[in-house]
């Protein structure tokens, strides 16, 4: 199952980047540290141009730590662009944002020449919370939920630096299958957009692979190896009590549980992607989308006639 979700607020967000773009000096991205690659929105290249790039992996104490100084390693390497890592609710880390920002644009400070930045993320990872840690006031709404913030604002965060955060924004079509899982388990798509029972066993088989004791050890149950996946999220809703009559489990329910689970951070530090997966399942995607994207050529081209075009695969890098 596809998992897309691009509402109209969107829209608009992807056109008001796209104009404010023009006057901003460094571009701050705002991922989830638990999914760093499908949390980075390929959009961002296009609109931002050149612009320099300071990548936040927010949500840092819930990600494995030793998967996050990888990530960040991974988007250092990259020309023009600074990577660190945050807890959007600690005050002292965040302001490091401020120093990265003037090391991206070293010519930028005082009233001459402010500091302009724009803020951008998917939904619901944190930028609310992260802008109202640096003013110390309740400049933007919170909560954990996909679509909060639905208007841009402008943001002074000192006389000579301003801040421009957007609502958060996804991409019209998610090409990487299993990035779409991940971004529906984070909380980043509307609930109508998945289904929640899919969701939790891909997220599952994730975790029985990589994080097996810390899902066993939360939730009481016996080791999961050698169990498919619905047999885990059965075992998960038999020891939460989510069961129907007759001694069956409601699946629903227990796929519910373990999300919210994950979400807040109850199983313990977990990351679902390293830099090397993200590789192989976007370059899986890109070839997907190749062959998708050839065989629309094709018929477009039989219809008129012509000889088909070679398909061409987006990017979608993070």
């Amino acid at each position: 199952m596809a998992i897309q979700w691009f509402p109209g607020h969107m829209h608009l967000t992807k056109k008001a980047i796209a104009e404010r773009i023009k006057e901003i000096d460094v571009v701050i991205e705002l991922l989830d540290a638990r999914l760093p690659g499908s949390s980075a929105n390929p959009m961002l290249a296009d609109l931002t141009g050149h612009k320099p790039g300071l990548k936040i992996l927010n949500k840092q104490d819930l990600a494995d730590p030793a998967q996050t100084q990888a990530w960040l390693a991974h988007y250092n390497a990259q020309p023009a662009t600074r990577a660190i890592g945050l807890d959007a609710s600690q005050t002292a880390p965040a302001r490091q944002l401020i120093d990265a920002c003037h090391a991206l644009a070293p010519n930028r400070g005082g009233m001459a020449k402010p500091m302009r930045v724009l803020i951008c993320g998917i939904p619901n990872v944190g930028k609310s919370t992260l802008i109202n840690t640096l003013t110390g006031a309740r400049k933007a709404k919170t909560g954990d939920e996909a679509g909060i913030t639905k208007l841009e604002q402008r943001i002074v965060l000192a006389d000579d630096f301003y801040l421009w955060d957007t609502p958060g924004m996804l991409w019209p079509r998610i090409i990487v299958a299993k990035s779409g899982y991940n971004l529906a388990a984070s909380g980043a798509v509307g609930r109508n957009a998945f289904d929640e029972e899919l969701v939790a066993l891909e997220l599952l088989s994730y975790l029985k692979d990589h994080y097996a004791a810390l899902v066993e050890a939360r939730f009481r149950i016996d080791p999961i190896a050698g169990l498919a996946d619905d047999e885990v999220l059965d075992a998960i809703g038999r020891k939460r009590g989510a069961l129907l009559g007759k001694g069956k489990v409601n699946m629903q329910k227990a796929a519910e549980i373990v999300m919210h689970e994950f979400r807040s951070g109850n199983m313990g530090r977990i990351t679902l992607e390293t830099p090397e997966e993200f590789a192989q399942w976007l370059a899986e995607g890109q070839r997907l989308d190749a062959e998708r994207q050839a065989k629309k050529d094709a018929r477009a081209a039989r219809k008129k006639g012509a000889k088909p075009a070679e398909g061409k695969a987006p990017s979608e890098a993070p």
